[in-house]
C-alpha cells in the first residue's frame, strides 16, 4: 500500500495520483506539482488515502508544496494571460487565413509554455503560426488539434438532457461508444435522436449500457421464437423496460401481448447492426 492525494488540473479532468509527503491535505486544498507538461498548480479531489501500489503508475510524482496566496496569484494572472493571449491567436489565425478553430488556451503555472487547442475539418500547417506567436509571447508555444468530442469537453454546454455535458462534468476519459449500443437500447438509429451536440453518440448510452445488457439477458429478442400459454410465435416488438413483448402467433395473423416471465424461450434472436446501418452512421462513432 502507498498513500496519495488525488488531483485534478481542470474541471472534468481526469485525476492524477501524487505523494503527499506525509502532509495531510483537504480536498479543494491547491497544490502545486511537477507533470509532464511543466509545473503545474491543481486541486485536491481526493484526500490522504492508502491504495494498492498496482493502482498507480511508478514512479509516484511528489508534490512540490501546498499551494501559497502568492501561488494563487500567479494563477489569476495566467488566467488573464490565456485570455490575451486567445484574442491574439484569433488575430493571427485571420491573418494568416488558416482553416482552423480555436478553443482554448492554457499557461502552465510556470509560463514556460503556451498550449493553444484548435479543431479543424483536415491538417494544418500552423509553423508559421507559431512563429508569430512566439515572437508575441517569448515562450515555448505548443499547439495542439483537437476532435470535435475534446472540443465539447472544453467549451461545455447542456445537453438534450438538460444537465451539464457529461464529458464537461465528471467524465475523467471518454469511453468508447457503438452504433450496437443504441440498437440494444431500442433506440431509433436516426442521428439526431443518438447523437450530442458534438456530433458524436451520446456519452449516456455508455453509461446505460450495462443495464441494458442486463434486461436482455432475461428478455427475448425480436425475432425470437417462443412458447407463452396461450400458443408459439415469434416476438416483433420487445419494450426492455417493462418487460411487455408483442407476439406473432405460428397460426393466426392477430398479436397478443405477453409478460416476459410468461414466456419460455425456444430459439432466441441476436441484435446486429446491417451494413448499411453501419455506414450511415459509422462517423457518429468517430472521435
Amino acid at each position: 500500500m502507498v498513500e496519495i492525494i488525488g488531483v485534478k488540473f481542470k474541471k472534468g479532468g481526469k485525476t492524477y495520483y501524487f505523494s503527499p509527503k506525509k502532509i495531510k491535505f483537504e480536498t479543494n486544498d491547491h497544490v502545486i506539482v511537477e507533470t509532464a507538461r511543466g509545473v503545474e498548480c491543481g486541486k485536491v479531489v481526493i484526500s490522504n488515502r492508502e491504495v494498492d501500489d498496482s493502482e498507480i503508475v511508478s514512479p509516484l510524482k511528489d508534490i512540490i508544496r501546498k499551494a501559497t496566496r502568492d501561488d494563487m496569484r500567479v494563477v489569476e494572472k495566467n488566467k488573464i494571460k490565456e485570455k490575451e493571449a486567445f484574442d491574439i491567436c484569433l488575430e493571427k489565425i485571420a491573418f494568416r487565413k488558416l482553416d482552423m478553430h480555436l478553443v482554448d488556451v492554457e499557461c502552465t503555472f510556470d509560463n514556460n509554455k503556451l498550449l493553444f487547442y484548435f479543431s479543424a475539418e483536415n491538417r494544418v500547417d500552423f509553423r508559421e503560426l507559431v512563429k508569430d506567436l512566439a515572437s508575441v509571447f517569448r515562450t515555448r508555444i505548443e499547439l495542439r488539434q483537437i476532435g470535435v468530442r475534446d472540443e465539447a469537453k472544453i467549451l461545455g454546454g447542456l445537453g438534450i438532457c438538460g444537465r451539464e455535458f457529461c464529458c464537461k462534468g465528471f467524465l475523467g476519459e471518454f469511453q468508447p461508444v457503438s452504433i450496437k449500443m443504441a440498437k440494444e437500447q431500442g433506440l431509433s438509429l436516426n442521428p439526431t435522436k443518438i447523437s450530442g451536440t458534438c456530433g458524436r453518440l451520446m456519452c449516456c448510452l455508455k453509461h446505460e449500457q450495462a443495464a441494458y445488457d442486463d434486461l436482455l439477458k432475461i428478455t427475448p429478442k425480436v425475432g425470437a421464437y417462443v412458447k407463452t400459454p396461450e400458443c408459439r410465435g415469434y416476438v416483433e416488438e420487445a419494450n426492455l423496460i417493462t418487460g411487455k413483448l408483442k407476439i406473432k402467433p405460428e397460426k393466426s395473423d392477430v398479436p397478443i401481448y405477453v409478460d416476459r416471465k410468461d414466456v419460455t424461450v425456444i430459439k432466441d434472436s441476436e441484435i446486429r447492426v446491417n451494413k448499411e446501418e453501419l455506414k450511415a452512421l459509422k462517423g457518429l462513432e468517430e472521435k
